[in-house]
């Protein structure tokens, strides 16, 4: 790790308000550290829909299990890791929302998303752990 990197360390629990904890400390830290506005728009939408998932799917909405997420802040990039007590899921057997089959269902565009708005996405541990990083463009 670089001497100039920042790590945060939350614990979220398994409920909506949750999300509006995650929108607060993505504009506070893209304030804090001038982030352009398409770069705060990917982070928010990618880093909310991660959260959403763990809540819905990997803790299945039970407020008594937990959301981890750490953010470590360096120079040039972001760092999210998030983190359910879920059993994981087959993250490479999600369906492809763009095939005409998926595109009226009302669901199944996060994983999409987060591929495609941070510049790199990593499943861990069966799908219970993503990490999704962003390079950072300043205003």
């Amino acid at each position: 790790m670089m001497p100039d990197a920042t790590i945060q360390k939350f614990e979220l629990p398994s409920n909506l308000e949750s999300i509006s904890k995650i929108e607060q400390l993505i504009e506070g830290l893209c304030e804090y550290k001038s982030i352009n506005q398409d770069c705060y728009g990917n982070m928010l939408i990618a880093i909310t829909e991660a959260v959403n998932n763990a809540i819905t799917h990997g803790n299945g909405n039970d407020e008594n299990k937990l959301v981890h997420l750490e953010l470590e802040t360096m120079d040039d990039e972001v760092l999210f890791t998030i983190k359910d007590e879920g059993n994981g899921f087959d993250y490479n057997k999600v369906p492809d929302p763009t095939l005409p089959e998926n595109r009226y269902k009302t669901s199944g565009r996060g994983i999409f998303l987060m591929r495609n708005l941070a510049d790199n996405i990593l499943f861990e541990e069966n799908g219970k752990i993503i990490k999704l990083s962003f390079c950072l463009s300043y205003s």
